[in-house]
């Protein structure tokens, strides 16, 4: 594994400068290691150092490792209390190698004790901070790790505390691996291999969750200090499964040296550390974003302008709805008098006239925004006329004294007469039990002049450990028969680390059927700037719209090319009804690789009082995703979504008892 890691480096070094990328496998790695071992090259001595850091629970065997790993009593150990309680530093010489090992005190398992391990881990941040470990070993006992292992809050705090890096240097030490194997469902005791295979995964799945990557590998390391321990002829003790584990340690110990030497040599960026633990952005992925239509929090009135506006025709003459007879709504049970095609009429007249009567409002709202009013501030009535009378709500019944079971008191607030909404934010599973409230919400919009309007919504939520923080600011200058600007900035947090996000974009109108625009978008996340600009052309019809974008974004030295194909087809009530379907296909080029993604997106209505949204993509390597969302008024086709999981259970069990094996 290290000489496949090593010409790894090498290769990815020649890339970035170009050079020739052959393939690479470990077969190779070794087949060049023979050579050179042949040739000579490989015979000198090494003369270097190694550092290891033990990080751990108390009691788990990290002093006595240090006793076993030297082979003499270097640390005091005891079994009923914690021996270390200060780090510590100690040197010696395994094998001829120099070993530094720094030995730190114990975390505690306990939950109520993060604080104080918190406090422990940055202590042993700020020790290793001049010179970083060549190793790190995190301890456990084999013994004790079971189904119900709950270290995750620790290794969750390590990360916190030193980065997710930490754990690409890490190997998994699990002391005591010479003891009683459990037993398994039958009473026979487990295969040795199978029980550590199966303690591993479940260490690597917590680990996995607290660095919040799945593709770590971390090693594993068997350990075992008790004196009665076999041992072979050299006199080194010998687990269960004949392995010595201290040349094993020695060998884990010298490989990450040699690896983190290398790496220092080719000048290849390792991301151990925490000064390295940066979240990079994901050049493809801000790309695909940026390349979608604009949706800014509050360009509505500009989106609705340029999406319906030449759908909806004809605003100053006469509502086709103001025509026609009012229809006498039945009750249900003259509903259920009426005959078959009967029942079908009347239904359908319902829906004609809903649809009119939706069109209807979509003229006034139209109307409105084109002589500069914004929709959202409209108060439902008509300008001229004066508003209509407001009734005070009752109020809430108060208790007598701050009971805890009646917590109305808790949230109550004075109502303003401005445009500020400030309002809780419901978590029903956040950890304020009672309420359900973990936040605030604050939304604002300021009208400056007829075409300009500005907007802030930002939220504050927080639980026992976190802190989650996101504003959104815009700015929008619509014009219907000029340009129309919009400007943005994002802001929110990233544990942390802090994301900005700027951007602007810019319409011009430049034929009866035909838009041309631009949009640029700079932000940051950490330390790492990015950069982006696109070029869009829309050509768009009553009932047909095709959207072509193409776009750059960079990123310290980076760049990622990339264009954007839609084509969308419109129902015939669009916009008051949703029935349309479009298909769009994303092309990016990045790193002299070429990125396909091809989507769909449909939504009708099967039926009357039922709508359906289907959304599918897929990308070049052949993975992808479908969603199917409904909703419906009509209670049989609620009962018949249970036909789903019934199907599926039914399917499943075919390929159980078929032997076929059944994946989620």
């Amino acid at each position: 594994m290290v000489l496949y890691r090593l010409e790894l480096t090498k290769q990815i070094r020649a890339s970035n400068s170009n050079a020739k990328r052959v393939g690479l496998s470990i077969d190779r790695a070794k087949a060049i290691a023979r050579e050179q071992e042949t040739a000579g090259q490989g015979g000198s001595e090494l003369d270097f150092s190694i550092k290891v850091l033990l990080l751990g629970k108390t009691g788990v065997g990290k002093s006595a490792t240090i006793n076993s790993i030297f082979n003499q009593a270097k640390v005091f150990t005891d079994a009923f209390q914690p021996a270390t309680e200060k780090i510590e530093e100690i040197a010696g010489t395994v094998m001829g190698v120099k070993v530094k090992v720094i030995d730190t005190p114990g975390l505690l398992p306990s939950p109520s004790d993060q604080r104080l391990n918190r406090r422990t881990l940055r202590t042993v941040e700020r020790f290793i901070r001049k010179s970083l470990p060549d190793i790190v070993l995190y301890f456990d006992r084999l013994d004790i790790i079971n189904m119900g292992y709950s270290d995750f809050p620790l290794l969750k705090l390590i990360t916190e505390t030193f980065g997710s890096a930490i754990w690409f240097n890490t190997t998994i030490v699990l002391t005591h691996s010479s003891s009683a194997l459990p037993e398994g469902p039958d009473g026979t005791s487990l295969v040795y291999e199978a029980f550590v295979a199966q303690c591993k995964n479940i260490m690597q799945h917590h680990i996995h969750q607290a660095a919040a990557d799945t593709r770590l590998r971390n090693p594993l390391l068997l350990v075992e200090n008790h004196p009665l321990c076999v041992r072979n002829r050299e006199g080194e003790k010998v687990l269960p499964n004949g392995q010595a584990w201290r040349s094993q340690f020695l060998l884990l110990c010298i490989s990450s040296k040699v690896l983190n030497d290398a790496n220092a040599l080719l000048k290849f960026q390792d991301v151990h550390g925490k000064q390295n633990n940066q979240r990079r952005p994901s050049l493809p992925h801000l790309l695909s974003s940026f390349l979608q239509p604009c949706s800014a929090p509050n360009a509505s009135d500009l989106m609705l302008i340029d999406e319906v506006g030449e759908e909806v025709t004809d605003l100053e003459s006469e509502d086709e709805y103001d025509k026609l007879p009012p229809i006498r709504i039945l009750s249900k049970g003259q509903f259920k008098r009426l005959s078959k095609a009967q029942k079908e009429d009347y239904l359908d007249e319902l829906d004609y006239q809903e649809t009119l009567y939706l069109k209807k409002q979509l003229k006034e709202e139209l109307r409105k925004c084109r002589d500069g009013l914004s929709i959202n501030d409209t108060d439902g009535h008509n300008e001229g006329e004066p508003p209509p009378d407001t009734l005070p709500l009752p109020d809430m019944a108060m208790p007598l004294s701050f009971d805890s079971a009646c917590p109305t008191y808790r949230y109550r607030f004075l109502e303003y007469s401005n445009k500020w909404l400030v309002r809780p934010v419901l978590d029903p599973h956040g950890w304020d039990q009672e309420i359900g409230f973990n936040g605030v919400n604050l939304e604002a919009s300021f009208p400056i002049e007829k075409n300009l309007n500005t907007s802030l919504n930002s939220q504050l939520s927080k639980d026992k450990q976190d802190c989650n923080f996101q504003m959104e600011c815009a700015a929008t200058h619509i014009k219907e028969k000029g340009p129309s600007y919009y400007t943005g900035l994002d802001v929110q947090n990233l544990g942390r680390g802090l994301a900005c996000t700027a951007r602007g974009h810019m319409q011009l109108k430049t034929h009866k059927y035909n838009k041309a625009g631009c949009g640029f978008l700079m932000g940051s996340i950490g330390s790492n700037v990015f950069v982006g600009a696109k070029l869009e052309d829309t050509i768009a019809k009553k009932r047909w719209k095709l959207v072509v974008d193409t776009g750059v974004m960079a990123s310290q030295g980076n760049m990622t090319f990339g264009g954007r194909l839609e084509a969308s087809l419109r129902g015939k009530d669009y916009p008051v009804r949703r029935d349309q379907a479009s298909v769009s296909l994303t092309m990016l080029s990045c790193n002299k690789e070429v990125l396909l993604e091809g989507g769909l997106s449909v939504q009708f209505r099967p039926a009357r009082g039922t709508n359906m949204a289907i959304q599918a993509n897929v990308n070049h390597k052949k993975s992808g995703q479908i969603c199917v969302k409904g909703n419906s008024s009509e209670h049989i086709q609620i009962a018949s979504i249970a036909i789903i999981p019934i199907v599926r259970a039914l399917f499943r069990r075919r390929e159980i008892q078929h032997g076929h094996p059944v994946t989620d």
